[in-house]
């Protein structure tokens, strides 16, 4: 009876009762008091106002002041009006009005809240996210009572919907009363312990009450503990609570251990949450935020076994006062009881029962540091960055939901590469681009959008780019060049409309984000640009690589599979659109199978395309071509049939289908149905989207005179004009662009030589906004303009330059009325025309068709040339930029290096003993009337400068770096002397010494990436190394370099006639990576690996192609042997003893290396046989002598 009575009294104590307070007790009726009528104006705030008298000080409720409430200048989601009450008050009340005697109101609004005014929080009502109710008419009002109250000192009114045959109107009404508080903070190494009396009764109930405000996302709210490992614990673990109730003799248990309970998430939000704990015995209330949860822990649980002290803020370690055991909190908590106690005012009385450990103070510091939130994909922060430092240095922390999206980008200085951080599937990636080198990618962390904050830490010099995420750190060698940091970091994403502006920004292959409508209501994606002679933007698919299909009964399903992509449908339209051209592959695999369709012809099988058409043709550039790949080239297996699989032939086959028709693609579905052939079977793998070049970004006009000019409609930029082009010309002025109204009109001109000047009226007058360039436009080069104008004002941005703004009127006309044409290179009045080009034009996101336009109008030509004068600083490495209708190709047949800027790097190792040479002109084409092709040096010829570049990674010494011979004795050795150091001989008379000169620069041997730069004009020569060190040398021998015979990469014993190091040198030869070697406009290392014509090559020994140099060894260490990286799967090579052409070297590869095997098995089978057989003498014999010494004994 005793035992029932005590359960049901543990149920009545631990019903859920109102925490006690000062604050809390009493009526709630107490707190309704309207707070925002006895406000000042300027206690009032919004987004913008309509008119000076619609104002957000007007908004008060039930005034009829002003125009009788307040109304935004534009009716959208994006207004707010605010309110500042001056201090936190309770807030028990809502109430909202229309705009008095109007038609505008809100039916719905969202309600904000903020301590500070800066980082806010959304009050959501119990039984619904959505919302609040508004009004239905403008005059009367509607109350909401807020369940549960909240605490606050600003306050936002959110519009979501308002009437639609009117405006946002408010006026408004708050409810409440003032706020007291105590408030403790805690910096993360401070606690407070409240010792309790030990001569009180022990409360068989105890209650615990706090709000808090967390600065980080773990750390100890409040722990007690007992004498036999009784403990209850308060965590605050990765924003998430924890409750720990530990009533056994376990230890404190770890964050990885099973808790008692969690409640609540993300509450690192530096916002306030209120916690309620009722204990009796092992049942538990836990209540976080309103929301409860009841629990009974297991084991026995008992609070005599409890210590009398309870800490809050960390768990000191006994005997030292400053040190933690756990993860102390940081952060504020608020109004703190324990069993009706307030512990804060104990604490700021300097109670006895209170122990201060630490920095503790009795104020809640505002944050330093105010987070970001990026509203959409295509938001950015653009922030300065250290613009000529030698090095890049960037800590920054995020959160997201999102698996993937842009993080941060930036460009290094002098155009020299640029980076990447961008999340793919929650993992950090760091894409770096350096010129003429590939994307170095590192990749950091792991489930990155847990919604939790990240650190992260990104820094690169010299040799490595290290990324820190958390505590995981990802390290990447780079090529050996001086990082410079760029002047400004751009955090989110930065996007062009196309690959193909990518690629003319000089951006290499790579991961990127386009937006494809520009500034269109379509957001951006990302894509894969495939950077060639052309710019291919590559849609990859999340469907199955691979699909099979067997046999099945005639008409039955065999296979469907359905493509989904990263991209919308609206998003792949406009991608496909503005394609030159777009394909995609099907590469299909067969054994006895047909594609299947009835004897009638009807098809069995089909294809769904991006707008859920469907379709039957099966590749071709026309749906009824009805041919695969071999079909149309004709190399089909049987002619009879234009598909290898339709040859129905018992052994296996393939072919590949090309569907090019732009407007069908992508594909999103492929379905095959049985034809009958139950024991046929095929399979299949469908590529990606490819898609080539821009046709809007080369789309361009050339206006030849003054009074020329395109016409076209009417541009609709009634609330929104967004105009973007390019433009270039030789002269000081003219209108690119002109529409006019009655009274209104816009306008974009150059107004200067160095002014460009973006002029409208919408019926406020004219208003003008201009840029200033500290150099002439009119320089024949192209220049970027953005121009914009919108309710709000308007912008202009040219280049790179500063952009400028010009606010709209507070009170006026918003609306731009034009209903004349639109001329574009000319006015109305054919006065001020443009002379020069203009290209890319896009209004609202739309392109003008230029070329279209301009052949049907007379002085207008489709087209432009003169890109190079713009674009021609793209071409690296010597490589010429050649014309192009639409762009520029860089021609890198004179450069050692190649890839559409000229900008791959040519790289190949030598092994031991190896050599290549390269001949620039054989004896009997050396005469008066030859006319070499090659290298136009003649026996008569002579040479007074030469440009020499190379790059190199070796370990051994001595090395011959490069060495080049004449007919007449001379000649240049570049070679590493036995002590690393780079040496140079010049021997350009024969019957003198040779000049030698010893760069001492460091031991260049180190397995680390060395380039070096010789400039020679007559007798002064300029060496340089590793793009910095720099020294000057004057020849003695002579100033000319006479019937150049050829250039020697490697060994070679033909030395003879040099001087003593130059013979070491050649005799070692060279062991490791050469790169970019040039001399003049010979390049050996292209003419030998990328070969365009008849081979002047000549290799000996073992020379295999490289990606890069600078990926052969691990940074900072030297390389103990620079293994090759062979291309294909294996390397070039020739034999020992007997020189050929690189393109024939390779045959008999397989035959030497198989000999020398061969002859290496053979001997070590000898050598066992006789070690066999003198083993088995050996012991003969001392069998022998033991049995001669036991017969003596006998």
């Amino acid at each position: 009876m005793a035992s029932a009575a005590w359960a049901v009294l543990r149920v009545l104590l631990l019903l859920p009762t109102q925490t006690w307070s000062p604050v809390g007790a009493g009526n709630p009726r107490d707190c309704d008091a309207p707070l925002a009528s006895a406000l000042p104006r300027s206690s009032f705030s919004s987004s913008s106002e309509l008119s000076s008298s619609h104002g957000p000080g007007f908004s008060r409720l039930n005034r009829r002041d002003g125009a009788g409430g307040w109304t935004p200048l534009v009716s959208n989601k994006y207004q707010w009006l605010q309110i500042d009450l001056g201090e936190r008050m309770e807030i028990t009340a809502v109430a909202t009005q229309g705009g008095y005697g109007s038609s505008d109101w809100v039916t719905s609004y969202l309600l904000m809240f903020s301590d500070g005014g800066r980082n806010w929080k959304q009050y959501r009502r119990e039984e619904s996210i959505w919302g609040f109710p508004g009004n239905i008419n403008a005059d009367s009002v509607v109350h909401y009572r807020l369940q549960p109250p909240f605490e606050a000192r600003f306050l936002r009114f959110l519009p979501l919907a308002w009437n639609p045959r009117g405006r946002i109107g408010m006026r408004i009404e708050v409810y409440g009363c003032a706020y007291k508080s105590e408030v403790v903070y805690f910096d993360g190494q401070s606690a407070l312990l409240y010792r309790l009396d030990k001569n009180s009764l022990k409360s068989i109930r105890d209650i615990i009450s706090l709000k808090f405000k967390a600065m980080q996302s773990n750390g100890i709210l409040l722990h007690r503990e007992g004498q036999h490992g009784n403990h209850i614990t308060l965590e605050l673990i990765k924003g998430k609570l924890v409750f720990f109730l530990n009533s056994d003799n376990a230890k404190l248990p770890s964050t990885t251990a099973p808790v008692n309970f969690t409640l609540g998430s993300l509450l690192d939000d530096q916002h306030w949450h209120s916690v309620l704990i009722e204990l009796l015995d092992t049942q538990v209330n836990f209540t976080v935020d309103q929301h409860t949860h009841h629990f009974q822990a297991k084991g026995e649980f008992s609070y005599l076994d409890l210590n009398f002290e309870i800490s809050f803020g960390g768990i000191p370690t006994p005997g030292k006062a400053r040190e933690f055991t756990r993860k102390s909190f940081h952060g504020c908590l608020e109004n703190l009881y324990y069993n009706e106690v307030d512990v804060i005012e104990l604490a700021k009385k300097h109670k006895p029962q209170i122990l201060m450990m630490g920095k503790v103070s009795f104020s809640c510091p505002q944050p330093q540091t105010v987070p970001v939130t990026f509203l959409s994909s295509r938001s950015y922060l653009a922030l300065p960055g250290n613009s000529g430092e030698d090095k890049v240095s960037i800590t920054f922390q995020f959160r997201t939901w999102n698996r993937a999206g842009h993080l941060l980008f930036g460009k290094l200085r002098r155009d020299s590469g640029s980076f990447v951080l961008f999340l793919k599937d929650g993992k950090l990636k760091l894409s770096l681009f350096q010129l003429g080198q590939s994307p170095r990618n590192v990749t950091a962390g792991a489930g990155l959008n847990d919604g939790q904050w990240h650190s992260v830490s990104l820094s690169a010099k010299w040799s490595h780019v290290s990324v820190v995420v958390d505590d995981d750190r990802a390290v990447q060698p780079l090529v050996a060049a001086l990082i410079d940091s760029g002047d400004t970091y751009y955090f989110g994403a930065l996007y062009e409309r196309s690959c193909e502006a990518h690629k003319h920004r000089g951006n290499p292959s790579g991961l990127y984000y386009i937006d494809a409508d520009g500034s269109g209501p379509l957001g951006p994606f990302l894509v894969y640009c495939n950077m060639t002679d052309a710019a291919w933007t590559v849609v990859r698919h999340g469907g199955p690589d691979a699909v099979t299909v067997r046999g099945a009964p005639s008409g039955r399903p065999r296979s469907a599979a359905s493509f989904a992509y990263s991209a919308g449908t609206g998003q792949l339209q406009a991608a496909v659109g503005l394609a030159e051209s777009c394909e995609q592959r099907l590469a299909l695999r067969c054994g006895t199978a047909r594609r299947p369709d009835l004897r009638d012809g009807t098809p069995l099988s089909w294809w769904v395309g991006r707008t859920n058409e469907t379709h039957t043709y099966w590749g071709g550039s026309l749906p009824d071509a009805q041919k695969c790949t071999c079909g149309l080239e004709g190399n089909c297996i049987d002619s009879q049939y234009y598909c290898n699989c339709d040859a129905g032939r018992n052994e296996r086959t393939s072919d590949t289908i090309v569907f090019s028709q732009k407007e069908h693609l992508p594909v999103t579905q492929i379905v095959m149905m049985g034809g009958g052939r139950p024991h046929s079977e095929a399979a299949y793998t469908l590529g990606p989207l490819l898609c080539r070049g821009d046709k809007s970004f080369w789309n361009s006009a050339s206006f030849n005179t003054e009074t020329s000019y395109l016409h076209f409609p009417a541009f609709h930029g009634e609330l929104t004009a967004d105009v973007c082009f390019f433009f270039k010309t030789t002269v000081s002025s003219g209108v690119f662009m002109e529409n006019l109204g009655i009274t209104d009109f816009i306008r974009l001109e150059l107004r200067a030589p160095t002014e460009v000047t973006f002029s409208f009226d919408v019926g406020n007058g004219p208003c003008e906004v201009t840029v200033q360039s500290p150099t002439p436009f009119n320089d024949n080069r192209w220049h970027h303009v953005r121009a914009e104008r919108n309710v709000k004002g308007a912008s202009l941005q040219v280049d790179q330059l500063p952009g400028k703004m010009q606010p709209a009127p507070a009170d006026g006309h918003v609306r731009l009325q034009l209903n004349s044409q639109l001329f574009i290179g000319g006015t109305a009045t054919r006065q001020r025309g443009f002379l020069g080009c203009i290209r890319s034009l896009q209004l609202n996101g739309v392109a003008l068709d230029l070329e279209e336009r301009a052949t049907v109008t007379p002085g207008v030509e489709p087209g432009c040339v003169g890109h190079c004068s713009s674009y021609g600083h793209l071409c690296r490495n010597e490589g010429k930029c050649r014309e192009k209708r639409r762009g520029v190709a860089c021609d890198c047949a004179f450069s050692a290096y190649d890839g559409p800027f000229c900008s791959n790097e040519i790289s190949a190792y030598f092994g031991t003993g190896s050599s290549m040479t390269y001949n620039f002109q054989e004896h009997y084409t050396l005469s008066e009337n030859s006319s070499s092709l090659v290298s136009s040096l003649h026996r008569d010829v002579t040479l007074t400068r030469e440009m020499i570049t190379l790059s190199f990674r070796t370990t051994r010494t001595p090395s011959l770096l490069l060495y080049v011979s004449s007919f007449y004795e001379e000649y240049l050795s570049v070679i590493l002397a036995n002590n690393g150091s780079l040496q140079i001989r010049y021997k350009l008379d024969r019957h003198q010494n040779p000049d030698a000169f010893n760069f001492d620069f460091k031991n260049m041997a180190d397995g680390h990436l060395h380039q070096v730069k010789i400039n020679r004009e007559e007798a002064v020569v300029m060496v340089e190394v590793n793009q910095s060190a720099k020294k000057q040398v004057i020849l003695s021998s002579g100033t000319e370099f006479n019937a150049v015979k050829s250039l020697i990469l490697g060994k070679f014993l033909e030395a003879a006639d040099t001087d003593p190091d130059t013979r070491r040198a050649a005799a070692s030869g060279f062991t490791g990576c050469l790169s970019a070697v040039r001399f003049g406009r010979a390049a050996p290392l292209k003419a030998a690996l990328r070969p365009s014509g008849p081979s002047r090559v000549t290799v000996r020994g073992h020379v295999a192609p490289m990606t890069r140099c600078a990926a052969g060894a691990a940074s900072g260490s030297p390389a103990r042997e620079l293994v090759p990286r062979l291309a294909g799967g294996s390397g070039r090579s020739g034999p020992a003893d007997e020189g050929e052409p690189l393109v024939n070297a390779d045959r008999r590869d397989s035959a030497v290396i198989g000999g020398v095997i061969a002859v290496v098995i053979f001997i070590l089978l000898c050598i066992t046989a006789i070690a066999v057989r003198i083993y088995q003498q050996r012991k003969l014999r001392k069998e022998n002598e033991s049995k001669v010494s036991k017969k003596e004994e006998c």
